[in-house]
């Protein structure tokens, strides 16, 4: 079998490492190349076809490039226009495409399913929403991905142990988080489930979202720390100002569990890597 990677990132490296150990072969692109990758420009239609010229026909396509925290022509070029090039030149393939669940605008501390209305405020997730929909009209599959931590990254815990954290308003704004080993887990069982998933929408999420306070009160006796300070809620995050619960009911009716089923529960092997 035979997989086509769109980006080897932070999340790609683990989906790569995860597939081969699967006995997948692995053709893995960056923009640059190197570290074993072939160099790819996805906006590129040019570009695209040529590595479909290079490369034996994937079983399966995933495309979790990153944007290096680029805005809205960003995410036209690598999400929409890339998925457009990507479909052209492997029609037969299914693409399975990484999208995040700040889709979910949701302000009231709802609990969202993939069923629930997405109504993004920013440009960015409009952008996300419509390489969703031409995934899904080429029977490809969605996985709506939660706020990615694990070795090496957590803004979260970054700021806590360095004293910098602060709780928004009075700390309710629920977390909704996924460690990086179980995306890829996630992806691959994905994939490997065939058929079952094409033209389908997924959330990939831990199975306990958090309110901000009670993250903060479960690190401050992980690791004996102060409570944070309180501040006025944060209306410049990237990925919006939202309140809700993202459910990962239908992902873990499929026979997905989360290894690190909360944020707390990975916290202390996290904390070691930071």
């Amino acid at each position: 079998m035979h997989l086509l990677l769109i980006g080897h990132g932070y999340l790609g490296t683990a989906v790569a490492g995860l597939f081969r150990a699967a006995e997948w072969q692995v053709t893995a692109t960056s923009l640059s190349g190197g570290d074993g990758t072939r160099a790819l420009d996805v906006s590129s239609a040019h570009a695209v076809a040529d590595l479909a010229a290079a490369v034996s026909p994937p079983d399966a396509i995933i495309h979790c490039a990153a944007t290096n925290r680029g805005g809205a022509d960003a995410y036209q070029r690598i999400y929409l226009d890339g998925s457009r090039h990507l479909l052209a030149a492997f029609p037969e393939t299914r693409l399975v495409f990484v999208s995040s669940s700040s889709v979910y605008a949701q302000t009231d501390g709802s609990l969202v399913t993939e069923d629930s209305p997405t109504d993004p405020d920013r440009e960015t997730g409009r952008m996300l929403l419509e390489t969703e929909r031409l995934t899904l009209a080429s029977g490809g599959t969605v996985a709506r991905l939660a706020g990615i931590y694990g070795p090496g990254r957590s803004v979260i815990l970054t700021k806590f142990l360095a004293g910098q954290a602060v709780i928004e308003e009075d700390g309710r704004r629920i977390l909704n988080q996924i460690h990086r080993d179980d995306a890829a887990r996630a992806l691959l069982h994905l994939v490997s489930l065939g058929d079952a998933t094409r033209g389908g929408i997924f959330n990939v999420c831990d199975s306990e979202p958090i309110s901000q306070l009670d993250c903060y009160r479960g690190l401050c006796g992980i690791f004996n720390r102060p409570l944070p300070p309180t501040a006025p809620r944060d209306l410049d995050r990237k990925r919006g100002w939202t309140h809700k619960r993202v459910s990962n009911a239908k992902l873990r009716a499929t026979d997905w569990e989360p290894e690190f089923p909360s944020f707390l529960s990975a916290a202390p092997s996290v904390a070691a890597t930071l």
